[in-house]
């Protein structure tokens, strides 16, 4: 029992000690808005070449659009279920596709979530950095792809600069 008495000081004090080492603040890398840019252009020029015209949004780590792109004759309701796409994306930490089945769940009927194909996150040196949406393919699958493609144009870049 003494034993046990004992110790309990000895982890307190050890617990403090790794609080007071953690910093008071942290750094986080983000996108900027050229890179955004390129990003939002490289899917709208990847679905153009399918022959397909869709809407794109690139939003931050943690969902705020950072950019918008609607091609000539896009939908206009591709671009909210493009930014819901990529918010859902970055909020979750995993591509939208990879949802599909919690979109029947409670969690999926939430508004401003869409759990189905064309959210993907934009990472780099191992963080989110943030998500792109697209909307407006025949498939969620097209939609994936031209996200993909877009995120492809900067990825080298972004994992030499990180």
């Amino acid at each position: 029992m003494k034993r046990a008495l004992l110790l309990i000081p000895i982890l307190f004090f050890g617990q403090s000690v790794v609080a007071d080492e953690e910093p008071m603040a942290i750094s986080l890398q983000r996108l900027s808005l050229d890179t955004t840019v390129k990003i939002a252009r490289a899917t709208i020029d990847a679905c153009r070449a399918k022959g397909i015209q869709i809407s794109v949004t690139v939003v931050d780590r943690h969902g705020l659009v950072q950019t918008v792109m609607r091609d000539t004759v896009a939908p206009p309701i591709s671009l909210e279920i493009s930014r819901q796409k990529a918010f859902t994306a970055v909020n979750f930490g995993a591509s939208t596709s990879q949802l599909v089945d919690r979109a029947s769940t409670s969690i999926g009927r939430i508004d401003g979530l869409v759990m189905s194909a064309g959210g993907v996150l934009i990472q780099a040196a191992g963080q989110i950095l943030g998500g792109v949406g697209v909307s407006g393919a025949p498939s969620g699958v097209t939609d994936e792809e031209c996200a993909q493609a877009g995120i492809d144009a900067v990825a080298d870049d972004l994992e030499m600069e990180l």
